[in-house]
């Protein structure tokens, strides 16, 4: 039992220690970016409010806080009741003060440093070896007295398209790019017969095959068991650009994902297994830690990643609800009402809070479900 308890205890601290590492990196953004502008910072928060103790440094106070959970900065002038319409020269240091431009570029610092980090945790993994998509399905094993053995599918091929026909006698060419094409295109024909399109070497072979309606359940509809990744290895000067593009690429992936959830809300179809909250996160954070090392940095990687696009989502208390802000302000040629502002802000992170605990509910039932 106390084998247990220090297990999950590492855990919960290895989980802690991710999300502030991640939010305190956002918040140095925000840091940098007022200090290159001009803007005061007067409070550099590690995790949040009630205070512990703080110390004044060149007139910012950096801060340790009770929440052991990500960290804050708070500028001069952010929240300002009453801003005068036009500030003089000596009120620039206020946040409030400065341009739409200015604001903005603050605003989206935090977003950027976690889109660097990634990049950076990412290249620092290319250069040991990472496991990427390959874009591409091989055979990685064929397993005995199955339909794949039986129309000769070998180790290795590469499974570039699925050719079928439906009821009506339409035919349908489906491209294989990932397990989960080939896995979607194999049960829409269990028991009829479908023309697998594989490059083996220099050839391409064309092979029919039935997908069985039943069988064993350590085996699939064909048996066979398939690789849609590889592990690539980068020198240290190649390893941040592809790092770069692999970003690009999975920040492009987490867009269409939202993009998803949001039009099936709006359907009012279940989004439940594709939205995960802390718990199931501190879940993950356990599986990684389990493997080491390189499977954190790999993980803070892609939360990253994700704590950038939720940051610039137009809601209230978030970053990109104060860039809303700011264009209204842009459009209407006159700044939003503070006190209207404030309390938009504020009513916005008790929906988030509460968001989160359904979320959070949510986790929970679905890993008593096991899913």
């Amino acid at each position: 039992m106390p084998l247990i308890v220090a297990t999950h205890l590492a855990d919960a601290l290895v989980f802690i220690i991710v999300i502030s590492v991640l939010i305190l990196v956002h918040e140095i953004g925000h840091l940098l970016a007022a200090k290159i502008i001009g803007v005061g910072v007067e409070e550099f928060g590690l995790g949040l409010p009630p205070r512990i103790t703080g110390k004044k440094i060149r007139g910012i106070l950096y801060s340790i806080n009770w929440l052991p959970v990500g960290g804050f900065v708070r500028l001069s002038g952010e929240d300002e009741e009453n801003p005068p319409e036009h500030p003089g020269a000596h009120e620039k240091k206020f946040f409030w003060a400065r341009s739409a431009s200015e604001r903005t570029v603050i605003l989206l610092a935090g977003v950027f440093m976690n889109f660097i980090l990634a990049v950076l945790l990412t290249a620092y993994l290319f250069v040991g070896g990472l496991r990427v998509p390959s874009h591409r399905v091989t055979v990685v094993e064929v397993q005995q007295d199955t339909p794949a053995e039986a129309v000769g599918v070998m180790v290795g091929d590469v499974i570039a398209d699925v050719l079928s026909q439906d009821a009506t006698g339409t035919r349908t060419t489906m491209h294989i790019g990932t397990a989960l094409d080939l896995q979607a295109a194999t049960r829409a024909n269990l028991g009829r017969e479908i023309t697998l399109v594989v490059t083996r070497g220099s050839e391409t072979v064309s092979l029919s095959v039935v997908p069985r309606t039943e069988w064993p359940g350590d085996q699939g509809p064909m048996g066979i068991r398939m690789e849609d990744s590889e592990v690539v290895r980068y020198s240290w000067w190649r390893a941040p650009w592809e790092a770069l593009r692999l970003n690009v690429e999975r920040l492009g992936e987490v867009l269409v994902s939202l993009g998803s959830i949001i039009s099936r809300l709006f359907k009012h179809e279940s989004v439940a297994q594709d939205v995960a909250g802390p718990i199931r996160i501190a879940q993950v954070t356990s599986y990684a830690t389990r493997v080491g090392f390189r499977a954190i940095v790999e993980l803070m990687s892609i939360i990253s990643i994700n704590l950038a696009v939720l940051n610039v989502l137009p809601i209230p208390a978030l970053d990109g609800g104060r860039l809303f802000f700011i264009l209204i302000e842009k459009v209407t040629r006159r700044r939003v009402r503070p006190s209207f502002e404030r309390f938009s802000h504020q009513i916005g992170m008790i929906l988030l809070l509460a968001l989160v605990l359904l979320i959070s509910i949510n986790d929970i039932v679905l890993i008593a479900r096991g899913s």
